[in-house]
């Protein structure tokens, strides 16, 4: 057996994996976030370690024989949360995490403060990332700061209170900003911009070795073997390429979770920090990958059930489905956290346009869903103009279970699509996957195979043109209220 655990942003999820990778169990525990302030995104780490601990009993209580046979541990998790530990690796206050945008000063300033970070990081900074929460705890919390010891990412966090041990590894470090990408190696330059030292980072390994030991009372508390190996593990997205299997150049997968991306895994280090794309380390060995990020999509969805007063996203996606008024001329802007690829633009927020006393929550949500597939295709061409060109694309996540969704996704982006069976298993899978490489040395390329496809949908050319169009609208929309906002309209 092999044990994936995912900190996600809106829960921790752990699978039980057996040899013939077929998910045996697997638990879940819900996570709060916490906004004080607008554009603030914030979790307590002590609620991270409550839902790890309430889902790994939950196991035990249904599979002590299975957990009594696990012979690794791989770790995932949200990436670029900021988690700041004083000398004695005490957490000093709740985790700025990576839908954060209070920091856009603090990029000019970082980049300022290092010409060369884009070349050295491959990416532009962005208020997301690590680095520049740094800087704003420095300016806004100077006493918080004062007492920095560690920097620890979220998932990095959770193998501390596992092992014991500060590790971290090369795909999650390169959403720090501090990460030489190209180089798989901590910076000091780009540390010291941030006034930080290489002692206060986790030591570095590759996602698929060994990173740590399971203590021996967690061992005894979940009946897990003791000296279980944790792997080294990855980010939540690289974590999801590992579970379905893209892991060479061409392969590429789109997200559907809370945030949406578009991955595409590459041989080389090739950055286009100019659109916002992000080229980051692959969790295995000499392998890197190019990412476009959206901060809302299936989100999205769930916001807008919520608010229409839908029964729950399920029963919203089939009255959509039902209704035959797909022409109707309703758009929507899903920048509900701001937006990362392309536009970097924290304060962006999401818009409802072409509305009339004819509009119905079907023709709203029809327009949701529209309007993520517009800004996922926005960052596949981000992808394209670095140089990616991915082959037929898998789908994953929550977001993935709906194929009247994919059918609009397919003719959104022009590109065929490969919906996986069991596609929202998703980055605690990968985990366990990576597991088992640390635990056993097998290649990846035995271990890391494709999932099943269950079904294939390709671009309808009538869709496709209809959605042109309004794709173009969509695009002039947002170009309109961001030129609005620069000269203060209030927009």
């Amino acid at each position: 057996m092999f044990l994936g655990i995912d900190l996600g942003t809106s829960a921790v999820k752990a699978v039980l994996v057996d040899d013939d990778q077929r998910v045996v169990d697997q638990a879940s525990s819900a996570l709060a976030v916490s906004r004080p302030q607008p554009l603030w995104s914030e979790q307590d780490p002590e609620d991270w370690w409550g839902a790890t601990d309430t889902v790994l009993c939950a196991l035990r209580t249904r599979r002590a024989h299975e957990l009594g046979a696990v012979r690794g541990i791989g770790l995932s998790g949200q990436m670029h949360g900021a988690t700041l530990l004083d000398a004695r690796e005490r957490t000093l206050r709740r985790a700025i995490l990576w839908n954060d945008g209070r920091s856009s000063a603090e990029c000019d300033e970082f980049e300022r403060r290092v010409p060369r970070a884009r070349e050295i990081s491959g990416n532009l900074a962005m208020p997301g990332f690590t680095a520049p929460k740094l800087l704003w705890v420095a300016r806004h919390e100077p006493e918080t700061f004062a007492r920095v010891a560690h920097v620890l990412l979220p998932k990095d966090w959770l193998r501390l209170r596992l092992s014991g041990e500060r590790v971290s590894e090369m795909s999650d470090a390169s959403g720090t900003l501090w990460l030489d990408v190209a180089k798989r190696a901590w910076s000091d330059e780009l540390l010291a911009a941030c006034e930080l030292h290489p002692r206060s980072m986790p030591r570095l390994v590759e996602g698929a070795c060994s990173s740590a030991e399971l203590l021996p009372e967690l061992a005894r508390r979940y009946g897990i073997p003791e000296r279980t190996p944790i792997a080294g593990g990855a980010g939540d997205q690289a974590a999801g390429a590992i579970g379905a299997g893209v892991i060479r150049a061409g392969d590429a997968f789109i997200s559907l979770g809370t945030s949406g991306v578009v991955f595409a895994a590459s041989a080389r280090f090739s950055p286009n920090p100019a659109q916002a794309v992000h080229a980051f380390c692959h969790a295995l060995p000499d392998t890197w990958h190019q990412m476009s990020v959206i901060l809302s999509a299936a989100s999205c969805l769930s916001w807008f059930a919520r608010v229409s007063g839908a029964r729950d996203e399920a029963s919203l996606l089939d009255e959509i489905e039902a209704s035959a008024r797909a022409d109707r001329d309703v758009l929507f802007l899903p920048y509900l956290s701001g937006e990362r690829t392309p536009h970097n633009d924290p304060l962006a927020t999401g818009v409802f346009v072409g509305l009339t006393h004819d509009t119905t929550r079907a023709d709203l949500g029809r327009a949701v869903l529209e309007g993520v597939a517009f800004a996922l295709a926005d960052g596949l061409d981000a992808l394209r103009a670095a140089g990616a060109e991915p082959g037929r694309i898998a789908v994953i996540g929550g977001g993935a279970r709906s194929p009247y969704w994919g059918a609009i996704l397919a003719s959104a982006l022009g590109h065929p699509l490969r919906y996986a069976r069991d596609a929202d298993l998703g980055p605690a899978f990968g985990a366990a996957r990576l597991a088992r490489l640390a635990a056993t040395g097998e290649a990846p390329e035995t271990v890391c195979t494709p999932l099943p496809s269950e079904r294939e949908i390709e671009p309808d050319p009538r869709l496709e043109e209809r959605l042109r169009d309004r794709r173009a609208r969509f695009g002039a929309l947002y170009r309109a209220l961001r030129d609005a906002r620069s000269r203060g309209e209030g927009a």
